[in-house]
């Protein structure tokens, strides 16, 4: 696409800037090793940190302001536990995606933490952002650029703040459930950014073959509570709905409603008919079977995870595929579900598997 290529082009030349930023920081942000808090970032690329950081030296969450998105937004960083020891020693980066409706600072899988050789970058989402610059900038919700805020600014501003190697090589992005649609989506959009990309119960088909999910897609759009509530990665009511207030089903993508190809822009989005663009990344899927029961979303995700896998296998593409059915066989605590034991299993597979990948 036209448009696609020429955001390309000016986004590489930002890209530079970062790299070239990155390479002349010596030693990273100043930390004393054993020191107790988290280390000065400087602000950059359109963020603005507000408030104060918080948690410790190698797990912490900054806020920060972008003229991208409305509102303060979460960050959450994790380095390896040696990362202050070696001053010249640089890592590769994944970058998380979470949920809907959660927020970075609920990431608290094990699998996250438990690697000393990567660093772990958590960027806010939003409740329903569905990691995308939305068609509809005038809502009530304000500015709703996710994929510039990602992309274009915590990116570059982690490369000049922390000891990376910011290269595609050494950088891979991974999610769960609208944010394994997000890992997938960036990937897709900016293969020259990254080397993998991991969908965990991913909402990775938005066609008309998964119309379901597309319309679970509008319902946080719409605040359709019923429809949310049921196939989001976190509990909501009619009284604090998360995915208030409510915007026009068009908001987002545009039309959803495949009449006369007015839904085309959901098609252009769709990971699941792109999968050629990821020539030259590792793809990892992840889902379950939600034990076989139709109200349980990932009887549907793996669907959606199939249809991925069929196109990857029309186009001879080499993947890691795991459908760990009802959870049976996947680790002690996973049931097969849309659920938190589920993903930290994947992660407890993905993490070692990126690692040496990276070191490779």
């Amino acid at each position: 696409m036209a448009r696609t290529s020429k955001r390309w082009r000016l986004t590489a030349t930002g890209m530079v800037t970062a790299v070239a930023l990155a390479l002349a920081l010596p030693a990273g942000p100043a930390q004393a090793a054993g020191g107790t808090a988290p280390p000065p970032l400087t602000n950059g690329f359109g963020l603005t940190q507000v408030d104060t950081a918080v948690g410790g030296p190698t797990n912490f969450t900054i806020t920060v302001t972008t003229p991208e998105v409305a509102g303060r937004h979460h960050i959450k960083i994790i380095l390896p536990s040696g990362y202050y020891d070696d001053p010249n020693r640089r890592y590769p980066v994944l970058y998380f995606l979470h949920g809907s409706p959660d927020d970075p600072i609920q990431q608290n899988y094990s699998a996250l933490t438990m690697s000393d050789s990567m660093i772990t970058v958590i960027p806010d989402g939003g409740a329903r952002g569905w990691y995308a610059n939305w068609l509809n900038q005038k809502t009530q919700l304000g500015a709703q650029n996710w994929e510039n805020f990602h992309l274009k600014q915590v990116i570059p501003f982690v490369d000049a703040n922390l000891r990376t190697i910011p290269t595609k090589k050494a950088r891979a992005v991974a999610g769960v459930s609208m944010g394994g649609f997000g890992a997938l989506h960036y990937a897709q959009v900016r293969p020259d950014l990254f080397s993998q990309t991991a969908s965990l119960s991913g909402d990775i088909d938005l066609s008309v073959r998964s119309m379901d999910l597309r319309l679970a897609v509008v319902a946080s759009v719409t605040d359709a509570l019923g429809a949310i509530c049921g196939s989001s990665s976190g509990a909501c009511d009619s009284d604090s709905s998360p995915y208030k207030p409510g915007v026009d089903s068009d908001a987002l993508f545009g039309s959803p409603y495949p009449v006369f190809n007015a839904d085309w822009r959901w098609n252009e989005v769709d990971p699941a008919a792109h999968m050629d663009k990821l020539a030259g990344v590792d793809v990892s899927i992840y889902v379950g079977n939600g034990g076989g029961v139709p109200t349980e979303p990932e009887f549907w995700l793996e669907g959606a995870a199939q249809h991925v896998k069929d196109s990857m296998d029309a186009l001879g593409m080499p993947y890691h595929y795991v459908d760990y059915g009802n959870g049976s066989a996947w680790g002690t605590q996973c049931n097969g579900g849309h659920n938190g034991a589920c993903w930290e299993q994947d992660l407890q597979d993905l993490i070692p598997r990126l690692e040496r990948a990276f070191a490779s």
